[in-house]
């Protein structure tokens, strides 16, 4: 009886071993993969870059993300859009992380993150004003450059506008409503245009496009490179009213209006000029040397340069004194 008792308890335990050494084995051989598949997704990491810009930039930037990744293929480029402020902002107070901001206004950049969170500032490209509509809008079959406000304040017409606090376009809509009051001398037109349809104010101006697109308005005032890019009708505004000319800004700086400022209770002036668009990399970039590399496609004349101006948005390229000294060195020499 001893000698079965025994017998069975041996095979029982050789049985258990080989169980467990075959647990062991698969164990060993998971433990191999998982270490093999974690540094295998360490190498093939990609570098990322974060850019917050300005809506309006949107299809360019779009374009410039697919292209700078098809050359760079170890690149992946987080895009955000929002309105200029409002990415200010994102950095001033909620402490967003950020390689590269583009501003539809280079002043925000001077008045918002200059000198606590960037160095310099370059100015790469200009807009303009304009009232877009689609065909079905109402009265769009007789909507012109003389008569533009007298549609707009009609009782039947919705139209809509962005927030002068979150976006450059919001803003010089009101700037353009005063410039329009003193071109067609038709005293208290801006307060007219501005007190109307207050309920279609949008954080950013490419808001509205899916209110306008779905007929809930029937006009927005939008940037001209924008109507062009999403193919819809706009009205061009005559230069003094636009906020296109340079030789104009004499006139320009006649309107004027107020946001709210960087901290609680007070408020930055912004002040009519032709629109220049900004772009800086923030001084705790995380990758400031991937931002560099793309700052000079987005400059360069066959990269970034030809994308806005194929997307109707001229280019420039210019700086002042003050930020060509702050430059990194790489990029000293586009100017």
């Amino acid at each position: 009886m001893d000698m079965i008792i025994f017998t069975h308890r041996t095979f029982y335990s050789k049985k258990y071993m080989k169980k467990l050494s075959i647990l062991l084995l698969i164990s060993a051989l998971m433990f191999t993969c998982f270490i093999s598949c974690k540094h295998s997704n360490n190498t093939n990491k990609k570098q990322q870059l974060i850019i917050f810009h300005a809506g309006s930039l949107s299809v360019p930037f779009k374009q410039m993300k697919n292209e700078f990744e098809q050359e760079n293929p170890g690149v992946e480029i987080l895009l955000e859009a929002a309105g200029s402020v409002q990415c200010a902002r994102k950095i001033t107070d909620l402490k967003k992380e950020c390689d590269i901001m583009a501003s539809a206004d280079y002043m925000v950049i001077d008045q918002m993150l200059i000198p606590d969170y960037a160095d310099w500032n370059i100015q790469f490209a200009t807009n303009e004003m304009a009232v877009v509509y689609h065909e079905t809008s109402k009265y769009s079959d007789a909507i012109n450059q003389n008569n533009w406000y007298n549609i707009l304040l009609k009782d039947d017409v919705l139209y809509g506008r962005s927030d002068p606090n979150s976006d450059p376009c919001g803003y010089r809509t009101l700037l353009t409503s005063q410039l329009a009051e003193k071109f067609y001398n038709i005293g208290g037109l801006s307060e007219k245009i501005i007190s109307k349809n207050q309920e279609y104010i949008r954080p950013k101006e490419v808001d509205l496009l899916a209110l306008l697109e779905s007929n809930a308005i029937d006009y927005i005032f939008l940037y001209r490179s924008v109507a062009e890019q999403h193919k819809l009708k706009y009205i061009a505004l005559p230069d003094s009213i636009n906020l296109r000319n340079p030789a104009l800004d004499d006139f320009y700086q006649t309107a004027s209006t107020d946001i709210i400022g960087k901290e609680p209770g007070t408020t930055i002036t912004q002040t009519g000029q032709a629109m220049v668009y900004g772009i800086t990399i923030l001084k705790n970039a995380p990758n400031k040397d991937l931002a560099e590399k793309f700052l000079q496609f987005v400059l360069s004349d066959t990269g970034g340069k030809k994308i806005m101006e194929e997307n109707g948005q001229p280019s420039i390229l210019r700086i002042d004194e003050n930020s060509k000294q702050n430059l990194p060195q790489d990029l000293k020499s586009l100017f």
